[in-house]
């Protein structure tokens, strides 16, 4: 019989902001697994110098636009630049010491459909409940790894679910974010995270507690020695 692979326990810190949003939200208990594992697999792409893509429609849309936010730039960490390189060359220009004293290191976030230009377009000339998986298409295949998070309270937006199962037919790791019903998001994706809430509103509530739990988390994991900087 094959060994199970045994899974690492979480980091210290990263385990506390588990614990510190279950002891203040105890309905949130049920998506804490969701939570883990969506955590793991970021660690696991960013660590190989890959991509998150995100999606979603309307507020979730906005909470897409809202986790690239809280990732591509400083949370609550500092994020000096980390590369020498980088740094060296950048000294050699008139510019380059403002640029290393205010950028941050950001971690690779794209959402699908910021480019109102490409969505319109494709809309026009084709179904537009494509255009998300369009958008994806430029990418995968030569963007490795790959995660999508399609965010859906139903599970059922029909261009969530198209993008995720084109990201599935190139390898992608999936991960659904959706209400408790999960929905056919939900039942292609390797990652299921399923929120409680009794309507949109308040699966969209908890959403936001989540993910920026998910967020502190990662931050803790690659910039948890810095602190942040203040102006």
């Amino acid at each position: 019989m094959e060994e199970k692979k045994q899974i690492p326990p979480l980091p210290e810190a990263v385990s506390g902001y588990v614990k510190r949003l279950c002891e203040r939200y105890v309905h949130l208990q049920e998506a804490e697994k969701g939570l883990v594992d969506c955590y793991r697999g970021m660690i696991d792409i960013f660590e190989r110098g890959g991509v998150l893509f995100l999606c979603g429609n309307g507020g979730s849309f906005a909470d897409a636009i809202h986790i690239k936010g809280e990732l591509a730039k400083s949370f609550e960490k500092g994020r000096s630049l980390k590369d020498p390189q980088v740094v060296e060359e950048l000294k050699k220009t008139e510019v380059g010491g403002r640029l290393i004293e205010n950028l941050e290191e950001g971690l690779p976030v794209i959402v699908l459909g910021e480019s109102h230009a490409l969505d319109s377009a494709y809309g026009n000339d084709r179904e537009w409940v494509y255009s998300y998986a369009q958008e994806l298409n430029s990418f995968a295949g030569r963007v490795k790894p790959a995660m999508l998070m399609g965010i859906s309270t139903s599970g059922n937006a029909k261009n969530v679910v198209a993008a995720m199962t084109l990201a599935r037919a190139y390898g992608m790791k999936t991960v659904s974010f959706t209400g408790m019903k999960g929905g056919a998001a939900a039942e292609i994706a390797d990652i299921a995270w399923m929120v409680p809430g009794d309507c949109t509103a308040e699966i969209q509530e908890n959403q936001i507690l989540l993910y920026h739990t998910l967020c502190r988390m990662v931050e803790e994991y690659f910039f948890g020695n810095e602190k942040k900087h203040t102006n």
